[in-house]
């Protein structure tokens, strides 16, 4: 849905809207009430979807309103309550004389002006006049103050001036919208973020800023505040990392619930609330006072989809301090957002508690692979590869990517930091870089190119950045692990000078990087929405009321995995038929129970299972009554999650078993639609990779492939051009090279039989 048709049907409903008064205000602009139509668009969710850059601050003066988006209604040419008083009083009005007397008055221009401040700019002044005089010329007997307020004027003893109050009084009535404009201004007004958090600003918090790479321990240091404290809550960026925290608080002896998207966990049996909460952060209160607040993760900020969880907790909290967690590049950035609310922000800086270091060495072979490795990866297809690879060699890995439940993550690494256990191989993606806690001696990059979403939000393949590879690398040698120094190398030989000279980097600073995406005033910008839109589209034709419209869109899915999409739609249509969603009808749908994979497009659709699962979680806590259930739902999700569990302990066998099924002279895991092709990194476009490694013969780098990376944003045309300019370099030269030794032969038979 566009924000233009939010504010055309707000328009419509504006009637509704005027019996909250000025009195109201206050409670209004706080709440940002999803009823609101566009104005839930740009307040609700943008508590929702502002996220902060570097600029200058503006004025705080409001901008008129669009109000070509505004439809006058309807008034009916009703007689007046009064009758006939007025002719009574007076005498009966000659209509072309009263035609004359509107017509005056709609030419003077002192009135276009008192009306302006009154909100009616000249359009809507105009389409005003138009209904006001329509109105007296076609009823029959005018109200009886109007009738003698006309009367006046033909007879000279009044003016026409006096027309106004009459005009406005019938301009709120197909305008409804005026009495509240000023109420209107205060709730959509974007440009000064910190004032939409009274509760915040009612306090002087104090904000102390814990700087510091991975493993450092600043993080730790917040939390010993938080448990320290009557009361608090804890704002991180994953479910596991609000996990950790509620069972660690809880562990100290210090109750503490859990509040994520899919879930509410009260240590009380009664369900009090305790006086401490972890929870991810798009889940946390901003009218709930605390002692202490930590916020993990702070670089966040900076992140195109989800920064404006970040701000909204940054300027929102109601904590009397404010622990800030995060990288030094955000310090700067942070303190000068912190001007804009009149608090200083105190840092507190942190070293590495464990040294690691970037070896000048490449591993180049998995036959040289140690205890305590971890590859990295940034492809699902490059780590089924992988895993398959590493257990022709008679080793065990355990495997970890971002869509595995979070209790399948935790299981695998249980299983790798084990010291009893043979697993001693690691094969990841980049979703180890936040929340796990891993005994590994050394990363290992398999690639050093990274699908990601740039400033325009679309997708495209690049260099990981200085702060990415830092956060990775940073898992090497934890503090709390056997390995108490780290190593950082690459798998390819000629990726390794790359890393390097990506971790000599010094880390941009986050105001450097919104500096060009400001669609609002000062230091904030528009997150991307386009998973909104993507959803809205989806349930465009499905009649719900604009509220419920609005919390479907909100719903955090996958928009790449179809069975959740198809998932969505069917929520919403059973939703619309105002027919609650029973666990019955949900096994149905998903058609449990469900067994164990036998390949990886089973593994890869349980997965998505899960996600629907924990869709109907999330809708469940704001549509109880029709997503009823929860309990039953969440007891066969975890259910599921041991499934999955054991299908990625037998990965390398559902590889097998994919492999077997495919049609031959075909790649197994490329015919996967949702898992994606694999990056294409620098070093293939370069070099010749060994088979057994990359699993990618040059040849696959066909113009099919080549279409389809581009069209799911995997790779940039300007990309895909070079790599083919390349690969056909690359071809020619063994051409040649074959023409060569051919040749060669071919003189050496002939000397031969000179011989």
């Amino acid at each position: 849905m566009s924000i233009n048709r939010c504010m055309l049907l707000f328009s419509r409903v504006q009637h509704r809207i005027c019996a909250i008064s000025v009195r109201n205000t206050n409670a209004l602009v706080d709440s940002r009430c999803v009823h609101f139509g566009s104005i839930t668009l740009l307040k609700g969710s943008l508590s929702g979807s502002v996220s902060t850059r570097q600029g200058v601050s503006s004025n705080s003066s409001s901008r008129p309103p669009d109000t070509s988006l505004f439809v006058p209604l309807s008034i009916k040419s009703d007689v007046g309550s009064d009758g006939a008083v007025g002719a009574e009083l007076t005498q009966p009005l000659d209509k072309n004389e009263l035609l004359k007397m509107l017509n005056k008055f709609y030419k003077r221009k002192e009135m276009q002006k008192i009306a302006a401040d009154q909100g009616l700019d000249a359009r809507l002044f105009h389409q005003a006049f138009i209904s006001f005089r329509k109105y007296v010329l076609e009823i029959s007997m005018l109200s009886a103050d109007l009738h003698i307020i006309f009367n006046d004027i033909c007879c000279g003893a009044g003016h026409i001036d006096d027309l106004y109050p009459y005009f406005m009084r019938h301009a709120k009535q197909i305008f409804p919208m005026l009495d509240c404009m000023e109420d209107l201004r205060k709730i959509s007004d974007l440009r000064v973020p910190a004032n939409w958090y009274p509760e915040a600003r009612a306090i002087q918090r104090k904000v102390i800023f814990h700087a510091g790479p991975t493993n450092s321990g600043k993080t730790h240091h917040a939390i010993q505040r938080y448990l320290a404290a009557k009361s608090g809550v804890y704002c991180g960026p994953l479910k596991l990392l609000a996990h950790e925290i509620f069972e660690k608080s809880n562990k100290a002896g210090v109750p503490c619930d859990l509040v994520t998207g899919e879930e509410r966990t009260f240590v009380d049996e009664e369900g009090r609330q305790a006086e401490h909460v972890a929870c991810t952060i798009e889940m946390c209160s901003v009218t709930t006072p605390y002692e202490v607040a930590v916020i993990d993760e702070i670089q966040m900020i900076r992140d195109i989809s989800r920064g404006w969880a970040w701000t909204r907790a940054l300027l929102g909290l109601c904590a009397e301090e404010i622990h800030v967690c995060g990288e030094p590049a955000a310090i700067n950035f942070v303190t000068e957002l912190m001007y804009t609310t009149g608090e200083e922000v105190e840092v507190r800086n942190y070293k590495r508690l464990t040294p690691f270091s970037i070896l000048d060495h490449a591993v180049e072979s998995l036959d040289n692979l140690r205890p305590g490795d971890c590859i990295v990866c940034f492809s699902k297809n490059d780590i089924y590869s992988i895993s398959r690879q590493i257990e022709i060699r008679g080793l065990e890995c355990a495997v970890i990517y971002g869509s595995l439940p979070p209790g399948t993550k935790l299981s695998q690494a249980k299983k790798f930091n084990d010291p009893e256990d043979p697993c001693k191989i690691l094969v990841a993606t980049d979703a180890i870089g936040m929340g796990l806690n891993l005994s590994i001696k050394r990363i290992i990059f398999n690639s050093l190119v990274k699908p990601n979403i740039n400033e325009k939000g679309e997708k495209e393949l690049d260099t990981i950045s200085t702060s990415q590879a830092l956060q990775i690398a940073g898992r090497a040698g934890r503090f709390s692990s056997i390995f108490k120094e780290g190593e950082v190398t690459t798998m390819h030989r000629d990726d390794l000078p790359i890393l390097k000279e990506i971790l000599s980097r010094t880390v941009d600073a986050i105001e450097d990087i919104f500096v060009s995406l400001s669609q609002v005033d000062g230091m904030y910008f528009v997150c991307n929405i386009d998973d909104f839109k993507f959803l809205a589209d989806m349930i465009q034709h499905i009649p719900l009321n604009l509220r419920s419209r609005y919390v479907f869109c909100t719903a955090p899915i996958n928009k790449k995995q179809p069975f959740v999409c198809t998932s969505f739609l069917k929520f919403a249509r059973q939703f619309s038929r105002d027919e609650p969603l029973t666990f019955d009808w949900v096994c149905r749908h998903v058609s449990w129970p469900l067994v164990p994979p036998k390949n990886i497009k089973d593994l890869v659709h349980l997965e998505a299972v899960h996600d629907v699962l924990d869709l109907y979680l999330w809708l469940s806590y704001r549509f109880m009554d029709m997503f009823p259930d929860a309990n039953h739902v969440r007891e066969i999700q975890q259910e599921l999650d041991s499934i999955i569990q054991v299908g990625v302990r037998n990965i390398t066998r559902l590889i097998r078993a994919t492999e077997t099924n495919a049609p031959p002279g075909t790649n197994p895991l490329s015919n996967q639609r949702r898992l994606g092709p694999s990056p294409v990194s620098p070093r293939r476009g370069r070099g010749a990779p060994k088979a057994q490694d990359s699993g990618v013969e040059g040849s696959q780098l066909d113009k099919s492939l080549g279409s389809r990376l581009v069209q799911e944003g995997l790779l940039t045309p300007d990309l895909l051009r070079r790599l083919q300019k390349e690969w056909s370099k690359v071809h020619r030269q063994e051409e040649e090279g074959v023409k060569l030794v051919a040749g060669n032969n071919k003189t050496k038979g002939n000397k031969k039989k000179k011989k």
